[in-house]
């Protein structure tokens, strides 16, 4: 069995870690003009004798210097603003299809 999560992003140069069992993926990710945030939602499998894995994220808005040891992963467009956020994963080697390998 699996489910899915909704979790919020921080943005402003922030690391968002979060804390995944094995084989998770990333289904969609959308910024919220109500809540005036980025926000992700990831599949996770509800399997508890899969291994717990972080995953970090960092959203960059467009023009901003992103670092080399981060992999592009999806983006939020704010429908009413002239904003998009992009959302990268450091470490990103690792994931592969949006899951862990």
């Amino acid at each position: 069995m699996k489910t899915v999560h909704k979790f919020r992003l921080e943005c402003g140069g922030a690391l968002n870690s979060l804390k995944l069992r094995k084989g998770f993926r990333l289904v969609h990710s959308e910024y919220l003009v109500t809540e005036k945030a980025v926000f992700v939602w990831i599949e996770v499998p509800l399997d508890l004798s899969l291994p717990e894995v972080q995953l970090k994220l960092r959203v960059f808005r467009t023009g901003e210097a992103i670092p080399r040891n981060f992999s592009y992963l999806s983006s939020a467009v704010d429908g009413f603003g002239p904003e998009a956020y992009h959302i990268y994963s450091l470490e990103a080697q690792d994931l592969v299809m949006g899951q862990v390998a």
